[in-house]
């Protein structure tokens, strides 16, 4: 009864706080600064209130991202201040990334010295990683299409920042002749995949070298007699599993976190930054919610997965990345909720970070969308077989896109520069990225999230009563 009454008050907290916010900001009825900061710390007060009767860290990381959005909206310095704190949380959950990824890629090919089954999981996963970007990357170019949101921008009226370097000069690309530029960056793309120094790799959380060092491990280990692989698929197994209480215990922290995350964002940016370019930020949270609600939603309904309690699943790792901005960050409670889902280990282990480099789907969405935005910025008029060349280049280049904050703005940056389009106005977009960011990289970790149940099925080693009985932490 207690927690029904809290919730009660919650939600009339809420919905009184957004009235008086929607009438101040459309300017329908003069609100004073004073009565809408007395309503945000009054509704915050009442979200503690009920966080603590909840006791759920879903819910503190909730509350907590609203908490930080009141510190950044009425003391903007002091959430300035707060950014050693959420690159703090980063910082300790990439720790985990490397050690995580190795224990548990090693011990599942070992540990079941069944290699027929990783190739079928490798291009399984693949393909519907193929399928899955690239019906983003087209519903991307749909919505901008139709939304005209570059159309008629004041570009001089956008924020100007400094733009990242779009790439490093290759002097071996430079010497070759222009017509095997594309071989060149095909192959030098598998070069990347292989690491020199596996230390070196995880010291710069270089997801896919670390499952590429894994798998080769987990391989040649399978192939050693079992008294010799015994010990080593001993310690993969001890490792993983410790690991995923080290996790447990770091996202004590995932509320502290993700608020001071949230605090710095809008302290540093600002409330109004969320009416400037407002049609490139409404398209592209348009689009990923069309994708989300044409792809991923019919999988979940063919597949027959509880969408309730699949969402009850990702939302704690999804929130966690909305807020922080990096997958990264997300990836242990992913892995570690997916498992509890019923997904096998050995499919999450493989599916999840193979997926961070080639199945960013809501990355592949914003590109396209963002390309075709700058060209209707620029005036420029790109027919349906230019749109089509754009759409092409980037299922390949988005497929090398690292999971750490903004690193899609250099892929933008070099298509932009590839196909003749105005880098200048993507410096306009910097302004908005983070907020950008914050969507596309919470479907990414749903659409990896998902591809795990995607293959555990096409695999036949789905635990569908697990998934029913999923209750979250």
């Amino acid at each position: 009864m207690k927690k029904t009454k809290i919730g009660l008050i919650t939600v009339i907290c809420i919905t009184i706080a957004l009235i008086l916010t929607l009438l101040k900001e459309f300017e329908i009825v003069q609100v004073p600064e004073l009565v809408m900061m007395s309503a945000r710390w009054g509704l915050a007060a009442v979200l503690v209130g009920y966080a603590l009767v909840k006791r759920n860290l879903t819910t503190w990381i909730l509350v907590c991202m609203l908490l930080g959005v009141f510190v950044g909206v009425d003391f903007p310095n002091f959430a300035a201040a707060l950014h050693p704190l959420s690159k703090g949380f980063i910082k300790l959950v990439k720790t985990i990334v490397g050690p995580i990824l190795f224990g548990t890629l090693v011990y599942g090919i070992a540990g079941h010295s069944d290699l027929k089954q990783v190739g079928r999981m490798a291009w399984k996963s693949m393909l519907y990683f193929f399928c899955a970007t690239s019906c983003a990357i087209f519903i991307g170019l749909a919505v901008i299409n139709i939304t005209h949101a570059g159309v008629g921008v004041d570009i001089q009226k956008m924020p100007q920042q400094q733009l990242p370097t779009a790439k490093v000069v290759d002097t071996e690309l430079e010497a070759l002749p222009g017509n095997v530029h594309g071989v060149y960056k095909f192959s030098h793309f598998f070069y990347e995949l292989f690491p020199e120094n596996i230390v070196k790799s995880m010291y710069e959380n270089k997801v896919l070298q670390i499952v590429v060092f894994s798998v080769i491990f987990g391989i040649g280990l399978a192939m050693v007699e079992e008294k010799k692989r015994k010990p080593l698929v001993d310690f993969a197994e001890s490792l993983s599993e410790v690991m995923f209480k080290f996790t447990n215990l770091i996202m004590y922290f995932a509320p502290i976190g993700v608020g001071a995350a949230m605090a710095y964002t809008v302290g540093h940016l600002g409330v109004d930054i969320l009416k400037n370019l407002f049609m490139l930020l409404g398209s592209l949270y348009i689009a990923l919610i069309v994708f989300v609600l044409l792809v991923f939603v019919p999988i979940m309904l063919f597949l027959k997965i509880s969408i309730k309690k699949f969402i009850q699943a990702v939302k704690e790792p999804v929130s966690i990345a909305f807020a922080t901005t990096s997958s990264d960050a997300a990836l242990p409670k992913a892995m570690s909720n997916m498992e509890r889902f019923g997904v096998p280990r050995k499919i999450v282990s493989f599916v999840i970070p193979t997926g961070y480099s080639f199945n960013l789907d809501g990355t592949s969405l914003y590109l396209s969308l963002a390309s075709i935005f700058v060209a209707q910025a620029a005036g420029m008029h790109l027919g349906i077989g230019q749109q089509l060349a754009i759409a092409f280049t980037l299922m390949i280049t988005s497929k090398g896109v690292a999971a750490v904050p903004r690193a899609s703005l250099i892929v933008l940056i070099a298509t932009a520069e590839q196909f003749g389009l105005p880098v200048f106005i993507i410096a306009a977009i910097l302004g908005i990225d983070e907020l950008m960011d914050m969507a596309r990289t919470s479907v990414n970790v749903i659409g990896n999230c998902l591809a795990t149940v995607v293959v555990a099925k096409w695999e036949g080693e789905f635990n569908d009563e697990a998934s029913k009985n999923f209750v979250a932490d």
